[in-house]
């Protein structure tokens, strides 16, 4: 930290934060600062794809978030993993590869007024750091850096689910990342050979770490964004106070300081600051530097119901791990082949389907699992079981993250407010009878499911909205705190091409940038999104530097 003066100072090493370092470093005459306030990616368990199990809930690797206590949930409050470590999310997520649908990207650019970020413009921005395990082809691009893998296991229970679903009308897919995902079929993931592929180990370890302008600081916390006022009035962010664990140390950015520490990080650090709503930094002694009342707003997430079926005549997780020798014959099959339990993610099959004949595209999803448990981070269950999770692509209840206290150190509030509108409601009740109808089908009769949660004692929709808010919990993809939109939304904290309005020399790039959520996991979203803000973010330097000349 001898010097800490930089081009451009990127907070968070996330999964966008750790591709812009990739790309931003790229120029060896461009000085580029990557802060994390987590630490190393170097935990086993980070880079066993199962190891989720063990990251999820531990201190090492989440931030241990909790929501506020949430109506829609009938008072519970629920664990919100955050990663905490090189690669953010990527390094304890399900690994799951899927955009989403053309038609979100779509939406954005209708939000945006901008049609770069149509499904057609942002298209090339997936293919651009993608490896596809088939090659490249009119969807998919090879030799990037983000590798995409076909699973290494399937499982008798799930094949029969893939049946029973289509029976019910849902078709087969092989692939959900061609810009309609309507289908079920297995996941593709981001692994390699067995591991976990992370956004640390894409983009950091190749090349980063061997570039002399490039420099990593973990462990290391943003106190508060430092801001400066130009001759012409403006105001300019300039870099970031930034705790050590030993001192404070301001870090200059003499380009741009770009904030990518995620959908509740990024908001926090902001309103720490004294961007964003008025009077809730007022209630928090930070001195106001510009009021955007929507920093914070507009939290949208996936619920996922986790319906609970038990089984017969087929082996489940829950059994095959319930003793020492069943865990070891698992450890020696992924120590030999890097297959196995050991290298699944935590959800190997999945559906898109429509809640009634009426809808014109895929409004809901399943992750399906051959394993039970109440949440992740807690014990399988004792019996054979499979898990239907289903969830609402495109929920219309908004929550928020604010600060608590104008320290850093304080865990902002998180309320999601789930189910609090009742078309949510509604579609909760209605996907359970969706999933019931799939359980019912002929190719799973052989294995004689039996409905353990929510149970089939609860039939009207009032009911089921009830158990909804009983048994759900989050997929763990928060978006939308610092939304991107036209200059005419009041809530928008971002232009179209992610620069914070009125404050020169910073810009959010992360899923809180997005104004929708995407119909789907929101991580891969999430590194197209810092692809093109990468590019934006060289083309501004080239323009600055000619009208310069």
């Amino acid at each position: 930290m001898a010097d800490t003066t930089f081009d451009y100072v990127i907070i968070g090493a996330g999964t966008a934060g750790c591709l812009l370092a990739n790309r931003l470093s790229a120029d060896p005459s461009k000085r580029v600062l990557l802060i994390e306030a987590g630490g190393r990616d170097d935990y086993h368990w980070i880079h066993i794809p199962v190891g989720y199990l063990y990251c999820i809930g531990n201190p090492r690797t989440d931030w241990l978030y909790k929501t506020e206590p949430d109506a829609g949930l009938n008072g519970r409050e629920l664990r919100y993993p955050r990663g905490k470590a090189l690669g953010g999310c990527s390094s304890i997520n399900g690994m799951i590869y899927m955009r989403g649908q053309a038609r979100d990207y779509d939406g954005w650019a209708r939000l945006t007024g901008d049609d770069a970020w149509t499904w057609d413009q942002c298209l090339p921005y997936f293919k651009k750091h993608e490896d596809y395990y088939k090659g490249a082809d009119a969807a998919h691009g090879s030799g990037g850096e983000w590798r995409v893998e076909r699973q290494r296991l399937r499982w008798d229970i799930l094949d029969a689910f893939a049946q029973a679903a289509q029976q019910a009308g849902i078709p087969h897919t092989e692939d959900f990342n061609r810009g309609d995902n309507e289908g079920v079929g297995y996941f593709q993931v981001n692994q390699k050979s067995g591991w976990r592929w992370n956004t640390a180990r894409a983009f950091l370890r190749p090349t980063c770490y061997g570039r002399p302008n490039f420099e990593l600081w973990t462990s290391a916390h943003v106190d508060r964004l430092l801001f400066e006022r130009q001759p012409d009035g403006a105001t300019r962010c300039k870099g970031a106070q930034v705790w050590t664990g030993k001192e404070m140390v301001s870090a200059t950015a003499t380009r741009e300081v770009i904030l990518s520490a995620g959908s509740i990080g990024s908001p926090q650090i902001l309103q720490l600051s004294g961007i964003g709503p008025a009077a809730l930094l007022q209630q928090r002694a930070v001195a106001l530097v510009r009021d955007l009342p929507g920093v914070g707003e507009n939290l949208q997430d996936h619920l996922q119901i986790r319906a609970v079926f038990k089984v017969s005549g087929v082996a489940t997780l829950n059994t095959m791990a319930n003793s020492w020798f069943g865990k070891f014959k698992i450890g020696l099959e992924y120590a030999l082949k890097r297959s196995g339990p050991m290298s699944m993610a935590p959800s190997q099959l999945g559906a898109f389907t429509r809640s009634s004949p009426e809808m014109p595209y895929p409004n809901i999803e399943y992750h399906v699992q051959p394993l039970s448990l109440d949440a992740f981070g807690e014990p399988l269950h004792a019996f054979n079981a499979f898990t239907a999770s289903v969830c609402n692509l495109n929920p219309t209840s908004r929550g928020s993250v604010r600060i608590r206290t104008n320290k850093f150190e304080t865990a902002p509030a998180i309320a999601p407010n789930y189910l609090s509108t009742p078309e949510d409601r509604q579609l909760a009740a209605q996907s359970l009878r969706i999933t019931r109808r799939i359980v019912a089908q002929p190719a799973l009769a052989r294995y004689q499911p039996q409905e353990w949660r929510p149970g089939t004692q609860y039939q009207s929709d009032e009911d089921l909205a009830r158990l909804a808010g009983d048994i759900a919990t989050t997929i763990f993809h928060p978006v939308g705190t610092t939304k991107m939109g036209r200059d005419d939304d009041p809530l928008a904290v971002l232009d179209s091409r992610l620069r914070v309005r009125g404050i020169a020399g910073l810009r959010v790039v992360d899923a809180g940038a997005m104004p929708t959520i995407t119909s789907g996991n929101t991580n891969s979203p999430t590194l197209m999104i810092a692809e093109k803000a990468a590019e934006w973010i060289v083309s501004d330097a080239r323009r600055g530097a000619a009208a310069a000349n």
